[in-house]
């Protein structure tokens, strides 16, 4: 049985005496706690014992039974007090009801009216109490289920089925911060197809949760991740607080690549999404991070890949996600023929099963034909020789006056082909522009010790993972390698015709070591710089 104490104040002891007497207290589920002479003595116990119920005297000095009352309710809300009077007067009954008071007795006090009074106090004591404990094991278990209920949280927001109203809410009562003020989404995609003479990886799922563990341990005290798995990914949810973040953040998941590629024998990609700037466009970046992972068969796995970097042209807010319009723009961008072509024999078996209104098919084939439109202006195509060169009405017309779904099938793949030859043709001028810049910039800071790659991925605003993968791409040989082999040219030109000391050309090619100049010099031509002049001369 539940024991409760209770708190007796009186300003006579006679009174104490009775009441012990009168009841037993154990029996009932009580104990006496302590006695008080009067209001303030008593407010001073209540608080130091933590009693359950109070009884007082009404009438008491420095304090009367009411004020007590008050107080003790400021105090404790769930505490109970019992008033006791030798004044029956309706003012004191109404303000004891007004402070919340459980009784309002009259002396002399009834043993039986007593013993009725404290064993409804007890019931409702009892029924706080389990109340209370119920709370406790709700609140318990809330814990303890939290990292579940956040994750759920995340793959709502990710699916956009939480209303942009309620997102702050719902992310306060799952205890997220969601401060921003710049949001990404990054996708972990484990490529499991095996490699000829690949060491066997790990049980998929053993493999996922490895990979997860790593990116936790890599992002934890230096970026503000949420790392969850949805749909058979890893997705990782960052929080900056500048967009220019996302710059180092791209470098910081290359990293993690290739230290699961190290560490578990993973080819993992990371996909970057946009970056943006409310929680409720998360949905878009997390689109924006899965178009990125797909950029693997151009650019290879085990590596970090930016939207914003290797796609400029694609928008966060892409229309008709998930539909075969949107398949159809996804393999014009990959730049591969055939599977273009069975995104299109897809959209037209669609098409033929779907038994469509006239009126609906040729609403499908404008809408269509809005998106390729739209899609050569976002990437900055010129529509010339697309589409035979008609104007846009001419288009819409000729495309739906074709006779079949066929047709419109063999029309759409020679256009969307013109397209991705566009794409292909475009993306190699941008990225030898990207390489051209960036030799440039050697020839100009070549001589400067502290050139590095992160100097000219910082000119050029870019991250380092995609930096190194475009220019090794385009030029076959890594940056540091041409940087090595540009300045190994330069040191040459001015060993052979001018007549300075080796600590001298180190300094003017960019070495603040001579010592390590050399080492460079004789690994690239076999002998030290002295003996490679020496045998110049020799020869003449």
């Amino acid at each position: 049985m539940n024991q409760y104490s209770v708190l007796l104040v009186d300003d006579e002891e006679e009174v104490f005496r009775v009441m012990m007497k009168k009841l037993d207290w154990e029996g009932m589920g009580f104990q006496i706690a302590g006695y008080a002479r009067n209001g303030v003595e008593a407010l001073e116990m209540a608080e130091e014992l933590s009693v359950d119920v109070v009884m007082t005297d009404i009438k008491m000095p420095y304090m009367d039974g009411l004020t007590l009352c008050r107080k003790l309710k400021e105090l404790c809300r769930n505490i109970k007090v019992i008033i006791f009077s030798g004044f029956d007067e309706f003012e004191y009954a109404k303000e004891a009801i007004k402070i919340e008071a459980e009784e309002y007795i009259l002396k002399p006090i009834n043993a039986s009216e007593l013993r009725e009074v404290f064993t409804r106090i007890k019931e409702n004591l009892d029924r706080e109490l389990d109340e209370r404990r119920n709370i406790d094991k709700l609140r318990e278990y809330y814990l303890q289920s939290l990292p579940v209920l956040q994750e759920s949280f995340f793959t709502l927001l990710l699916d956009g089925r939480i209303p942009e109203a309620d997102i702050l809410k719902y992310a306060e009562n799952y205890r997220i911060e969601l401060k921003g003020p710049f949001y990404v989404v990054t996708v972990l995609h484990i490529s499991t197809t095996p490699q000829p003479g690949e060491t066997p990886q790990l049980d998929a799922l053993l493999l996922s949760v490895s990979v997860k563990q790593l990116a936790e341990e890599g992002l934890s005290g230096k970026w503000d991740s949420r790392v969850i798995t949805y749909l058979g990914d890893i997705v990782v949810i960052t929080q900056f607080s500048t967009e220019d973040s996302v710059t180092a953040f791209t470098d910081e998941m290359d990293r993690i690549c290739k230290l699961a590629k190290r560490m578990c024998s993973a080819r993992v990609t990371a996909g970057v999404g946009h970056v943006c700037s409310e929680p409720a466009q998360l949905p878009a970046s997390y689109q924006g991070a899965k178009t990125a992972t797909s950029y693997r068969v151009l650019y290879g796995n085990t590596k970090a890949i930016s939207i914003a970097e290797t796609d400029p042209g694609e928008s966060a807010d892409v229309p008709w996600e998930e539909n075969y319009i949107r398949r159809i723009l996804k393999k014009i961008k990959m730049g591969e023929a055939e599977p273009l072509r069975e995104a299109i024999r897809e959209f037209i078996g669609k098409v033929d099963r779907s038994r469509m209104s006239l009126q609906q098919y040729r609403i499908l084939v404008m809408e269509l034909i809005t998106e390729l439109f739209r899609f050569g202006t976002n990437n900055q195509m010129s529509m010339d020789g697309i589409f035979g060169g008609e104007a846009d009405c001419d288009v819409y017309t000729r495309a739906i006056q074709l006779e079949s779904s066929e047709m419109l099938g063999l029309w759409l793949e020679e256009n969307c082909l013109k397209l991705q030859q566009q794409v292909l043709a475009g993306r190699s001028d941008t990225t030898r522009s990207f390489v051209t810049k960036a030799k440039e910039y050697v020839r100009a800071h070549y001589a400067d010790s502290d050139l590095s790659i992160e100097t000219v991925c910082g000119y050029l605003n870019v991250s380092a993972a995609y930096f190194s993968t475009v220019f090794k791409k385009e030029t076959g040989q890594t940056f540091i390698n041409y940087l090595t082999d540009y300045r190994m040219e330069e040191a040459l030109e001015i060993l052979l015709n001018q007549n300075e000391k080796t600590y001298i050309i180190a300094e003017k090619v960019g070495y603040a070591d001579p010592n390590y100049f050399s080492y460079v010099f004789k690994k690239k031509f076999g002998v030290s710089p002295s003996k490679y002049k020496s045998g110049k001369m020799e020869s003449k």
